[in-house]
């Protein structure tokens, strides 16, 4: 049995306790359980999504199958453009989850080894399923980037306390950066690490009076996207800075 494969079904547990028989749906990496706590699921109606781990025979089988029995599939993904993908939809028998589960493979172009979804659901469509897992792609991918940009790993004390603290500015810090990345055009869907690099480290210098507050920014490849996007909101006056316009423009210098 794989380390941590009981997680899954503890989490049920744990949700049964804390808010009763609500859950509804799982999705979640193949390395949190195994086949047979798929089947407890199943027998708690719990609908679930996960990925089905690809052994040599598994592919053999796969790649045997006839090409004509493939799916070509426009799928969505989270930036609004589509992907085409070769889709194989199936029934399976799978001998630890001892009844038959949904089984949609999926490849594109070139040598690359299908990814095997697994799910008890039979109602949703199978671009739906697909786009359903994707999600998790993009939550895990924002999970790495707050472990790695925002230090999420390195919290700074073991008091609950602290921990919650250093999690909570996290969040809010990679939720800025989203806010900040919506107002930029062509920047949408970058990391808080290329949003840091190309708009948010700059130098500058900073003027002030009893009226007013003016931060130039030096010239940079990329600073008139940002000051653009600062335009609906800028000037605008400051109240704990007892009322001073903030302008924000971009220097002579670089």
């Amino acid at each position: 049995m794989y380390y941590g494969a009981d997680v899954v079904v503890e989490f049920l547990d744990f949700y049964k306790a804390s808010a009763g028989d609500d859950l509804k749906y799982l999705v979640f990496d193949s390395k949190f359980t195994v086949y047979e706590n798929l089947r407890k699921l199943d027998n708690n109606n719990v609908k679930f999504i996960t990925i089905r781990r690809r052994g040599k025979k598994i592919l053999q089988e796969i790649e045997a199958i006839n090409s004509k029995d493939w799916n070509i599939d426009r799928i969505e993904t989270s930036n609004g453009k589509t992907r085409t993908l070769k889709t194989l939809d199936q029934k399976i028998f799978l001998k630890e989850y001892d009844k038959e589960i949904r089984q949609i493979s999926i490849t594109g172009h070139g040598k690359v080894k299908p990814a095997l979804i697994i799910t008890n659901d039979f109602d949703l469509s199978r671009r739906d399923v697909i786009r359903k897992y994707a999600k998790r792609w993009l939550v895990e991918k924002n999970i790495s980037e707050q472990t790695h940009f925002f230090h999420l790993n390195k919290v700074s004390s073991s008091m609950v306390i602290k921990v919650d603290f250093d999690l909570t500015m996290t969040i809010l810090a990679h939720n800025l950066y989203r806010l900040l990345a919506r107002d930029l055009e062509g920047f949408e869907n970058a990391t808080a690490q290329t949003l840091y690099e190309k708009f948010i480290r700059n130098d500058g210098t900073v003027t002030a009076d009893h009226e007013n507050i003016t931060v130039s920014l030096k010239k940079k490849r990329n600073l008139p996207a940002i000051l653009t996007a600062m335009n609906k909101f800028l000037p605008t006056s400051i109240d704990w800075l007892q009322g001073r316009s903030l302008t924000i423009n971009g220097a002579s210098y670089s």
